[in-house]
């Protein structure tokens, strides 16, 4: 039952996790930055396996993520099936993806030492970790990130509950509150919590983080959290649970100062402030399982990284507009779609990178293509897809609806298959025919 559990918990991103393993066994080219394992950085008591990316282009005080995987899930596999490692490529940070070697593939959120500062186990291991770029790389101390996935998630409330006084802010996908899985038995598995019934006064939840780590009183971190409605193995209570923490370590009302829809069946709070880098910032997503589209761009610009050094293309906006823009035409010289296909047995990631190769900035882009017989998206990033097979059309998001000269966009999906595995043959941006990389 045990192992089910962490399974399912991992269902977040499995499919990334078989890409991943391809990915890092294949030789990459010798001009080009990769994923690379360091070992001997550091205390590291549960044995984590420590993975880099370094881009070939690093800001001159570069920031830090720290990129942590699903259960199931290992450091390869978060870098493969994210956008974490390509969005450095564009603001020239710098990404490290621990991996557990614990037989569930899951992160100790669980044990009493896992929830004291520096008391061992998993979080001690991952402090070795930024603690060994810090010293190799000129980071910018302001600037250290922690996100993850599901087990990641959980384990991102606790590095940013234990280690205030070192990361800027986190973002949490389908996560629970810092002790909230915490047991007493040695199992890492907390049922209560993953079934949502552990609810707690917002000072109740602060004082678990605020007694991990007695007599700090500087400054918290900023946190985005991201829950599904419909998440059957984290249930959606612990997002209000979440809420309830965060808002309390900051001092700050359950009430939001400001709300939208940034895209269909979203809705967004803000608590603390108004703009996009405020203490607290929660995305709701109506009908969505556990298994949640990953918007590593939205995390990156609630960081305050999407306007880093050095961009290769315009950065997203980091005030969403409240209607889409209306859409232009590419201009002479058209559009260009590079499409990356990784399969496994049933399923399939699609990886699309749009380019405006014309002279002027497309405003607002619909690209529409037909899926190969027998294919179907089951989610998606960066984009929305209307119908989810057959002939279907992908929509810009509000954050990344201006596509400059020369410039590109990254969407992807991934897909149920019944064999096919190809890609279209034929893509349309804004009603005007793209050439295929």
């Amino acid at each position: 039952m045990l192992r089910r559990r962490m399974e399912l918990l991992g269902a977040a991103l499995v499919a990334a996790a078989l890409a991943a393993l391809a990915a890092v066994t294949a030789a990459a080219p010798a001009s080009a930055a990769a994923l690379t394992e360091v070992t001997n950085f550091g205390t590291n008591p549960s044995n984590l396996r420590m993975y880099l990316y370094v881009p070939d282009r690093v800001a001159p005080q570069p920031a830090l993520v720290v990129a942590i995987h699903y259960c199931t899930g290992t450091g390869p596999a978060m870098y493969s099936g994210t956008q974490f490692a390509s969005l450095a490529d564009r603001y020239g940070y710098i990404v490290v993806y621990p991996s557990v070697t614990r037989s569930s593939q899951c992160f100790d959120v669980s044990s009493p030492q896992a929830l004291r500062r520096d008391g061992g186990s998993d979080p001690v291991g991952i402090m070795s970790m930024v603690n060994y770029v810090r010293q190799r790389y000129n980071v910018d101390p302001n600037r250290i990130f922690a996100t993850g996935v599901s087990s990641g998630a959980m384990m991102t409330n606790v590095m940013l509950g234990l280690y205030p006084d070192v990361f800027s802010a986190g973002a949490a996908f389908a996560g629970v509150p810092f002790g909230c899985f915490a047991t007493a038995n040695g199992s890492e598995w907390n049922s209560e919590c993953a079934n949502g019934q552990i609810t707690k006064t917002p000072q109740q939840w602060g004082d678990l983080v605020r007694n991990a780590y007695p007599g700090y009183t500087g400054k918290r971190p900023r946190m985005q959290l991201w829950h599904g409605t419909n998440d059957e193995v984290l249930r959606y209570p612990n997002f209000t649970e979440e809420i309830k923490q965060w808002t309390n370590l900051h001092g700050l009302s359950q009430t939001p100062t400001y709300t939208d829809s940034p895209q269909a069946g979203y809705t967004r709070t803000r608590y603390g402030g108004s703009g996009g880098t405020a203490p607290v910032e929660a995305i709701s997503m109506q009908g969505v399982s556990h298994n949640l589209p990953v918007d590593a761009a939205q995390a990156i610009r609630f960081f305050g990284l999407d306007t880093g050094t050095p961009p290769t293309t315009t950065p997203p906006t980091t005030t969403p507009p409240t209607m889409p823009p209306p859409s232009s035409p590419p201009p002479s010289g058209g559009c260009r779609i590079a499409y990356v296909v990784n399969a496994w047995n049933t399923g399939l990631t699609a990886s699309v990178t749009i380019t405006n190769i014309g002279s002027a900035t497309v405003n607002g882009w619909s690209l529409a293509f037909t899926l190969p017989s027998g294919q179907t998206i089951t989610n998606g990033w960066n984009a929305t897809y209307s119908p989810t097979s057959g002939a279907l059309t992908a929509r810009n998001v509000s954050y990344n609806a201006t596509i400059p000269a020369n410039g590109s966009v990254d969407i992807g999906f991934q897909a149920n298959h019944t064999g096919n595995t190809g890609r279209p043959s034929s893509f349309t941006l804004n009603g005007v025919p793209c050439a295929v990389a």
